[in-house]
């Protein structure tokens, strides 16, 4: 137990406090009412038109900050303080998921190799531990191995995402201001919300190398 709070502590707290600047960074400007006065959803719609993506669809989802765009059926899906709210927090959280949007169109590389591995990694997140600690509690050196390879695909797909999660964020802060969306000053607001976003990425690549480690470290001593 002391080895593996060694290893995943630091992951976790860095994970707990990007969670943490998120929301304070969302509530706080989503007190802030755009000068244009757009709602997250008016806000994707337009940016998704100004892109020639007519066949995307907005629509509204459950749950707070649940928003995400689905690159196989081509739905942008915003939660509902993102696509009722006409404030600086809900039009960057819109432009950033159209960003992704965009990214599929212009078919860029790091979000197709994401796509493309979902589900192995979601196969491998939840069957990677199972096989790795069997084999490891029973010395089947192999299957640890196996279950440590599966597990691996979690921290691949934690590091091509942050490209990606990166690329759509530029994306969203240029776009909001060329089309008039945010003013500059209203930028720096979009700019807290969505920086704060993307520390919650980089814990996640954290997160997953340390715990991969920790793995690595019990196979090591096992096989010694």
């Amino acid at each position: 137990m002391v080895l593996y709070l060694l290893y995943a502590l630091p992951g976790l707290l860095l994970g707990l406090y990007a969670q943490m600047k998120v929301k304070r960074a969302f509530n706080k400007y989503s007190r802030v009412r755009t000068r244009r006065g757009l709602t997250g959803a008016q806000a994707a719609r337009a940016i998704l038109d100004a892109n020639g993506l007519y066949d995307v669809t907005v629509e509204k989802v459950k749950g707070f900050l649940s928003d995400h765009y689905d690159p196989r059926s081509r739905v942008l899906r915003l939660s509902p303080d993102v696509y009722n709210g006409v404030s600086v927090s809900s039009v960057g959280v819109a432009a950033h998921e159209s960003g992704h949007a965009i990214q599929d169109a212009k078919h860029y590389w790091p979000l197709q190799v994401r796509t493309t591995i979902v589900p192995t990694v979601q196969i491998g997140s939840w069957l990677g531990p199972i096989l790795f600690f069997l084999g490891w509690m029973i010395n089947w050196i192999g299957v640890a191995q196996i279950g440590l390879i599966l597990f691996g695909l979690t921290v691949v797909f934690a590091f091509v995402t942050l490209p990606v999660e990166i690329d759509a964020s530029r994306r969203a802060k240029k776009i909001l201001v060329e089309q008039g969306i945010v003013t500059a000053e209203e930028r720096k607001g979009v700019n807290a919300v969505l920086d704060a976003a993307a520390l919650t990425y980089v814990a996640a690549a954290v997160q997953a190398v340390m715990i991969f480690l920790y793995y690595a470290s019990l196979l090591s001593g096992r096989r010694q």
